[in-house]
């Protein structure tokens, strides 16, 4: 067991980072996505960076962040059935987004800032004060109800965080991934996106400075697997991020027509073959 540990953490001690030029570069990363499977969707976006989310010296999900609007395109992840606990009240960032040098494991905001006074933290991700007053909540896309302990504390990293609105958070789309929950108790393994739709031009404002945008859709997108690896069933949800409340469940092919709106570039399979059943 021992022997086991050490040579996982000998191995990450030699990883070159967190922020990677590709998900391909840690296979403890690009495991998240199904059968291998990286969607194009935000591949090309100006100013996006690929983060595999670290805590506790073990990977948990990835992210592919935009730093420009510093906001998540998508977060993927395999769902996990909670053990309870593990509900932060830290909320983390990533220490690679201020300076590639730092070790890349996600840090308390907080204490990071104490430990480098001097250094903005906020150039390329959003902290924890941009989101106090805003009237918005910070809702996680990849949800920590969905993880056991530590994966459920690694989702408290802002890199996870859009500001959502508090009815919708707090209820149609927290009911709406209550119900997922419950889907997947059928799921050998089942892998999910959960991303957002960046607004033209609306953000949280700090010192007259436009700090994050508030997105104007969340969305995900599911595929459930049985043990033999063979998909059962999938499929999608969005919901505009406003008091309307409401979300809206699809196909994956309609998930695709819904991001090919909001693209430039072809969205194409957003699973391994399109979790075709």
């Amino acid at each position: 067991m021992w022997t086991s540990f050490a040579l996982v953490a000998a191995y990450l001690s030699l990883v070159a980072g967190d922020v990677v030029t590709s998900f391909y570069d840690i296979p403890e990363c690009y495991k998240f996505f199904h059968k291998g499977r990286i969607p194009d969707l935000g591949k090309d976006r100006p100013g996006v960076e690929r983060i595999c989310q670290r805590f506790r010296n073990q990977y948990h999900f990835a992210t592919l962040y935009d730093t420009h609007n510093r906001i998540a395109v998508y977060s993927a992840y395999i769902f996990e059935r909670s053990n309870g606990g593990g509900r932060e009240n830290r909320w983390f960032i990533e220490p690679q987004l201020v300076d590639p040098s730092w070790h890349g494991e996600m840090k308390d905001g907080y204490w990071l800032g104490q430990d480098n006074p001097g250094i903005y933290l906020g150039e390329k991700q959003a902290l924890n004060e941009d989101y106090t007053h805003s009237g918005f909540d910070r809702g996680h896309l990849n949800p920590n109800g969905h993880h056991a302990v530590p994966g459920r504390n690694a989702t408290f990293t802002l890199t996870n965080v859009i500001p959502q609105n508090p009815k919708l958070n707090q209820n149609a789309w927290r009911i709406y991934e209550s119900q997922l929950t419950e889907k997947f108790q059928h799921c050998w393994q089942a892998h999910v996106l959960v991303g957002a739709i960046p607004s033209a031009n609306n953000w949280i404002v700090k010192n007259n400075v436009k700090r994050v945008n508030i997105p104007e859709y969340i969305w995900n997108a599911y595929c459930c697997m049985n043990g033999y690896g063979r998909p059962v069933f999938s499929g999608g949800a969005t919901a505009l991020n406003t008091e309307q409340n409401v979300v809206v469940e699809h196909t994956l092919d309609e998930m695709v027509k819904f991001l090919q709106q909001y693209s430039d570039t072809p969205v194409g399979d957003l699973f391994r073959e399109q979790c075709t059943v």
